[in-house]
């Protein structure tokens, strides 16, 4: 816990007093315009990737950047979908999945995960990229999992699009949705070009 102390202490001392006057503000409430879903992974860090301040980005985390298809069941993701995008009014959904994914490796082994049923079970959301990715015969092990790294991204968005919430906002031509792969290597942000289904370099 000394690190986290020693973190603490730094915040009050530094990091809240240079920006006491934003932490005033937000004290009376929170306006944030992007609803940032993106793994639980140590590395993946939204606000330092995207240069952002508190109070920017709402942001939902858990392995593997997954978006459960929507149901009547309680699910924390949907709640927080549903919560930015109906309550705070946001203007754009980022999928943001990362390189050197474990999540996405559960995704391609499933039977490597019998020690972890809770994951395991999880991960089923990511089935169909997985079937997506079929057997890639010409790809090896890396490209395999660089590619269904993608593919897991774009069966997220589509899953996004099965929440109410969501769906409603698309139709009033009020939300956008963006797909996202950051290698953690070389800091680049990949982006969909949802017209031919490719990740390129963002911004150009």
């Amino acid at each position: 816990m000394d690190f986290l102390e020693r973190g603490v202490n730094r915040f009050k001392r530094h990091g809240f007093r240079r920006n006491h006057s934003l932490f005033r503000k937000l004290a009376k409430g929170q306006l944030p315009r992007v609803l940032f879903i993106t793994c639980a992974d140590s590395r993946v860090v939204p606000s330092l990737i995207t240069q952002t301040r508190p109070g920017d980005l709402f942001v939902e985390r858990n392995p593997g950047n997954i978006v459960p298809v929507y149901s009547r069941r309680a699910v924390g993701v949907s709640a927080s979908i549903e919560y930015a995008v109906d309550v705070l009014n946001i203007e754009r959904v980022v999928v943001c999945g990362h390189s050197d994914c474990g999540a996405v490796t559960g995704i391609l082994h499933p039977e490597k995960l019998a020690t972890v049923p809770a994951v395991k079970r999880w991960l089923t959301y990511g089935n169909r990229s997985r079937r997506m990715l079929g057997r890639a015969a010409r790809l090896t092990e890396r490209e395999r999992l660089e590619r269904l790294t993608e593919l897991n991204v774009i069966v997220q968005l589509e899953h996004l699009e099965t929440h109410p919430s969501v769906a409603r906002r698309l139709r009033q031509g009020k939300l956008a949705l963006h797909g996202w792969v950051y290698r953690i290597h070389d800091g680049e942000i990949l982006q969909l070009e949802p017209r031919t289904g490719e990740f390129r370099p963002w911004p150009s």
